[in-house]
C-alpha cells in the first residue's frame, strides 16, 4: 500500500528564505504523524504544502497517491485541516458554518446537515448549534474548527496546534477523538508545541529546525537514544565543583540558569553517590521526557 504522504528533496523558499530545506517523509495510512519545532521552524509551512495551500519550491510530493503539483484540488477533497487561528465565520451560527462549509466538498444540504449534527455531537457541542460564534469560549472554537475539519469524512487529517488554549478536559476530549479517528482508519499529522500531546498521541514524529530534521522516530525511542531513561536535577548548585563531578559520571550534563540536568540511565546509584559527596544539595530524579529531548536539541532560551 503506497504511503500517505511521500516526500522527497521537499523545499520552500520565500525570496533568500529557506524555510523548508531538502527534507524527504513518509507517513503511512493510520498513523499519528506529529511536527515539532520551535516558531519559524518550517512545521506549518510543511504542512500547508502538504494540504495544496503552498506550492513547493522543488522536489515531489505525493499526498494520497497524487502528485500534489498536478492534482492539488483533487487532494483537498480528500483531507480536512484545522488551523491554528480562527477563521470560523462569525456572521454563522455553529451549525451554520458546518453545514455551510459543506459546500466545498458538494455535499447535499440534508447530509451535510446530518453530518453537521453529529460531529457537533462529537465534540459536545450539541447545545450550541444554534449560537452565534462571538458567544463561544475560546475553547469551543477550537472543537468547533476541529468538528469543520471532519465534516467530509477525510482520509487525512491535519491538525495545527490543535488543543492551543484549551483547559484539561477539552485538551483530553481532543486526544480522544484523535484516537478515536486513528482506529477507524484515519491518518493525521500533528502540530503541536505541548510535549506530553506528541507523546501521547503520536506514533512517529520529527523535530524541525531551520527547516530540516533533526530526528525522526517513536516519541519511546527517541527519549531513549538521546538522553536516556531518567533525569536527575540538581536544584540552585552552588559552584562549578558539582557540575565538574557530575560530568565524570558518564551521563550528559546541561546547566540551566538555576539548576543542572544529568541525563542518565542509572540516576539512582548516581544519585545515592552524589548526596553522599554533597548533602546539603537538593536534587531529584525523575523519568525522562519527550520535552527534555526537545529542549536538549533546541536549547531552553525563548525564541521570537
Amino acid at each position: 500500500m503506497p504511503a500517505v504522504v511521500s516526500a522527497r528533496g521537499l523545499v520552500k523558499k520565500y525570496g533568500d528564505l529557506v524555510a523548508v530545506d531538502h527534507i524527504d517523509l513518509q507517513i503511512e495510512k493510520g498513523e499519528v504523524f506529529g511536527f515539532l519545532g520551535p516558531n519559524g521552524a518550517g512545521k506549518s509551512t510543511t504542512m500547508h504544502i502538504i494540504q495544496g495551500t503552498s506550492p513547493l519550491t522543488a522536489g515531489r510530493l505525493e499526498v494520497l497517491g497524487m502528485d500534489i503539483t498536478a492534482r492539488a484540488k483533487e487532494v483537498k477533497a480528500l483531507i480536512g485541516v484545522a488551523p491554528q487561528e480562527n477563521n470560523l465565520d462569525p456572521d454563522f451560527t455553529v451549525l451554520r458554518n458546518l453545514t455551510s462549509y459543506a459546500r466545498y466538498f458538494s455535499i447535499p444540504p440534508a447530509q451535510a446537515k446530518k453530518r453537521a449534527l453529529e460531529l457537533l455531537d462529537m465534540m459536545q457541542l450539541t447545545e450550541k448549534k444554534d449560537t452565534e460564534i462571538e458567544q463561544l469560549s475560546g475553547g469551543m472554537k477550537r472543537r468547533l474548527i476541529m468538528a469543520r475539519a471532519l465534516i467530509n469524512d477525510p482520509q487525512l487529517l491535519i491538525l495545527d496546534e490543535p488543543t492551543t488554549g484549551l483547559d484539561p478536559q477539552a485538551r483530553h476530549l481532543i486526544w480522544e477523538k484523535i484516537r478515536d479517528l486513528q482506529k477507524r482508519g484515519t491518518t493525521i499529522i500533528l502540530a503541536t508545541h505541548y510535549m506530553d500531546e506528541a507523546e501521547q498521541l503520536c506514533d512517529r514524529l520529527v523535530i524541525m529546525e531551520k527547516g530540516k530534521f533533526l530526528l525522526e522516530g517513536t516519541p519511546r525511542a527517541l527519549i531513549e537514544e538521546q538522553v536516556g531513561s531518567c533525569v536527575m536535577e540538581v536544584i540552585d548548585p552552588p559552584g562549578q565543583g558539582i557540575e565538574d563531578y557530575l560530568a565524570t559520571t558518564g551521563g550528559q550534563v546541561e546547566r540551566s540558569a538555576d539548576r543542572i540536568y544529568l541525563y542518565s540511565r542509572q540516576c539512582q546509584v548516581i544519585q545515592s553517590e552524589f548526596r553522599g559527596r554533597f548533602p546539603d544539595v537538593y536534587s531529584t530524579v525523575r523519568p525522562s521526557t519527550l520535552e527534555d529531548v526537545y529542549l536538549k536539541l533546541t536549547g531552553r532560551r525563548l525564541r521570537d
